[in-house]
């Protein structure tokens, strides 16, 4: 064999070599681009499930917290000293909001279930404040005092008209202003609940 004709032989085996080469590069390029496509597409983010999170602060120190127990679901907001100060939850009855002082007292509670709304404030202890109820019978605002009782009440009701209700430091009704289809009234009361006036209707 002549030396052309070993060049030419070595120049098919290299321009198959090329051809093969060329080939296999095509075929591994489709299989990497399939596996990528299949990879990204099982690795996409669509939900993320949880029984809790934990949201800390640069100082490690838990400042928010969504988690879901036999209750429900509840949201918790604390402050820089870890103190709780926000709940807002939703249980069996319905959604709530409860906001507390840096005392861990609780000041102001938001719920709402099927019989109505109720707004409840209170002071630095948790018992002087005011509450205010609506419901489908009617609403009412009730006044506490230092030691957490009635003092006073005013309601309306769908059926037998507003009042207002009087109590003294005891809890005793005291007297009863009142404005229901006969008319308006006004009754007083002693401590042992006894009627000591009453207006004539």
């Amino acid at each position: 064999m002549t030396v052309e004709e070993r060049l030419e032989n070595l120049e098919r085996e290299l321009a198959k070599s090329k051809r093969q080469n060329l080939r296999l590069a095509i075929g591994g390029a489709v299989v990497m681009t399939c596996v990528v496509i299949f990879l990204a597409a099982w690795a996409r983010p669509t939900d993320v499930r949880a029984r809790s999170f934990i949201v800390a602060d640069e100082n490690g120190t838990e400042r928010a917290a969504l988690a879901v127990d036999k209750h429900g679901p509840a949201l918790r907001l604390l402050d820089k000293k870890g103190n709780l100060r926000v709940v807002l939850a939703v249980d069996k009855d319905g959604p709530g909001l409860d906001l507390f002082d840096e005392k861990d007292n609780l000041n102001v509670v938001l719920g709402a279930n099927k019989d109505g709304a109720v707004l409840a404030l209170a002071d630095e202890d948790g018992k002087a404040g005011a509450s205010l109820v609506a419901i489908k019978e009617g609403a009412g605002v009730r006044l506490s005092d230092k030691d957490g009782k009635t003092r006073a009440r005013l309601s309306t009701n769908n059926k037998n008209g507003p009042g207002l209700d009087l109590f003294d430091e005891n809890g005793n009704l005291r007297a009863v202003l009142a404005v229901d289809k006969g008319g308006p009234g006004l009754d007083l009361f002693d401590e042992n609940d006894k009627v000591t006036w009453k207006t004539s209707q």
